[in-house]
């Protein structure tokens, strides 16, 4: 392998490598997914820089399959923001043309619309599919058939934190505070504990949400994985869903989530049936990359 090569893209300031890995060899692909090398590429000081990497696979029941790498060299089961993403690079310049492509991901396969102006793809709208609140789906302690909402969680040196946990394909835990400051507040000084809780035996990503109105959020996300990021499109969706569950919105109607990176509409339809989030994704720059640089800082 000469250079694993790349493009980098970002939703809303969520970075992210992507890595087309379709008519790769078998060892090439291992490569390029390899944990250490992922960590390697994602460090923003001896490496390219990014939340993450995004390998764009082949797919025996959609157009292409995504797998979710985090900056830690973990995996995550989706990825919103890096969804539309894949899908900006599979339409522009993957091959794949259509107002509408099917990616496979760990959540399931999800449809993805293409907004285009002039060939480009400028905004794409994910069909997220349908919450799951049992604490089985999320997953997480407690009776498997119950869901858990504004349910304490003790943690050391702070008073209970209510709150909700929804999965989007991946674990979330919606807690909703006062203000903005508080939500930066809390995601940075309790983030890192309630991910990795004994509630949650796959670790889970945090939200702290200030709800201004029934139909706009301010969001700050503490990912599973990655910290405090500028942007997270399934964090969103979930607290939303979250704020629904708790009279806090309501379904059917867009709610716009105001993140560090910009905002995200989501709409949580009629009987939780189906998720909506409309965003934008933006290529920044391609590159090629000697792995074997990559391996060990100096």
């Amino acid at each position: 392998m000469s250079g694993i090569r790349f493009a980098k893209y970002h939703g809303l300031g969520n970075d992210f490598l992507v890595v087309d890995l379709r008519a790769a060899s078998a060892a090439d692909a291992a490569i390029a997914q390899d944990p250490r090398r992922v960590v390697a590429l994602c460090d923003r000081q001896f490496g390219v820089g990014g939340d993450g990497v995004l390998a764009v696979l082949p797919s025996a029941k959609a157009d292409a399959r995504m797998r979710v790498l985090n900056s830690d060299g973990s995996e995550a089961e989706m990825c919103g923001n890096g969804l539309r993403c894949v899908a900006k690079e599979l339409f522009d310049r993957g091959g794949l043309a259509g107002p509408e492509l099917a990616i496979e991901t760990g959540a399931g396969v999800l449809r993805c619309a293409i907004e285009a102006e002039a060939g480009v793809a400028r905004s794409v709208t994910v069909a997220m599919g349908a919450p799951r609140l049992l604490r089985r789906e999320i997953p997480m302690a407690g009776p498997a058939g119950e869901r858990c909402l504004e349910q304490p969680l003790e943690l050391a040196g702070e008073a209970p934190l209510a709150v909700t946990c929804v999965s989007m394909g991946n674990p979330h835990a919606i807690a909703f505070v006062p203000s903005r400051d508080e939500a930066w507040r809390r995601a940075r000084d309790l983030g890192p504990a309630i991910e990795r809780h004994a509630w949650f035996p796959g670790r889970t990503n945090v939200e702290l949400a200030h709800v201004r109105s029934p139909r706009e959020i301010d969001l700050v996300v503490w990912e599973r994985g990655c910290g405090i990021t500028l942007a997270c499109g399934t964090g969103a969706c979930a607290t939303t869903v979250a704020a629904v569950l708790t009279g806090r919105a309501a379904e059917a109607a867009p709610v716009r989530v105001h993140l560090p990176g910009g905002s995200l509409e989501i709409t949580v339809l009629a009987g939780m049936t189906d998720v909506l989030m409309k965003g934008p994704a933006v290529h920044v720059f391609d590159g090629d990359v000697d792995p074997t640089r990559l391996a060990h800082r100096p």
